[in-house]
């Protein structure tokens, strides 16, 4: 069996997933590519992209003050910031705690649309979207989990991942780098990590356990998963990429399926 074709047995109404391989493009597909899923925080990722083009254009800088009293921007990027998840409470210092903080994306989009005078749904658009084709994905409110994608606009987005255009190659391993290491954190779904990696708006597996890849994906490995049922991880030392989107909110069904397929896929296509 295709290891895609495990997303067929999921207890969901609808689900759709692909592969993409590095020098190959999209491998393996299943499901309707076209059909448009809320991502929940696989919002993050395409945020924290778009926030990065900014940075390359010099809109912005990773050490500008952005956030909370001795914040930056890249602390609110690694949710090191010290706000709270849906809160602009403040509940550590800055850089001392990895606090996971939706709220943090929604600062950094305002912070954004303050310093190039463009609303951040506008400039997402016309900095990720609109250069890679993702012509049915928008951010219809927070940018923190209001996303809606389709997989045929992440497989295009898991592309650029892979072989970055739009962005630097030096500032994409940046993002994909820990930042702050050490900093301890609860991982949402999965509990307290120590420590808790992350980069900038990019989740780092690096040795979590549990966690919502599989046992075969490298400690490189980086990505986000949603609580609507949505994931994307890329694998930059193996050239792989796998990504699904689902209607059924994450659970116990997710913690069980995400992992074995994510084996399989790279078993399959590694």
């Amino acid at each position: 069996m295709r290891a895609l074709e495990q997303i067929r047995q999921w207890p969901v109404r609808n689900a759709a997933a692909g592969v993409v391989v590095r020098d190959k493009g999209v491998v393996d597909t299943e499901g309707d590519l076209e059909k448009v899923y809320r991502l929940a925080s696989v919002t993050k990722p395409l945020a924290a992209y778009a926030v990065l083009v900014a940075v390359e254009e010099g809109a912005i800088e990773l050490e500008q003050p952005a956030g909370p009293p001795g914040s930056t921007v890249r602390h609110l990027l690694a949710h090191t910031s010290g706000l709270a998840f849906d809160t602009t409470e403040v509940l550590s210092e800055p850089g001392l705690r990895r606090i996971y903080s939706s709220a943090g994306f929604e600062v950094l989009a305002d912070f954004v649309a303050e310093q190039t005078g463009i609303p951040f749904d506008q400039y997402l658009h016309e900095a990720v979207f609109e250069p890679l084709g993702m012509t049915s994905s928008a951010l219809v409110g927070s940018a923190g989990h209001a996303g809606r994608s389709s997989v045929a606009d992440l497989l295009r987005f898991a592309e650029e991942l892979l072989n970055p255009k739009i962005l630097s190659a030096e500032l994409l391993f940046e993002a994909s780098t820990v930042q702050f290491p050490g900093r301890n954190g609860v991982l949402p779904g999965y509990g307290s990590q120590r420590p808790n990696d992350w980069g900038l708006g990019f989740e780092i597996r690096d040795h979590k356990l549990p966690h919502w890849t599989g046992g075969a994906n490298t400690p490189r490995t980086f990505g986000h998963f949603g609580q609507t049922g949505t994931f994307l991880w890329v694998e930059p030392e193996t050239g792989m990429a796998c990504l699904s989107l689902a209607d059924e909110n994450f659970g116990d069904w997710a913690r069980a399926a995400w992992p074995t397929l994510s084996d399989a896929v790279i078993a399959e296509f590694g």
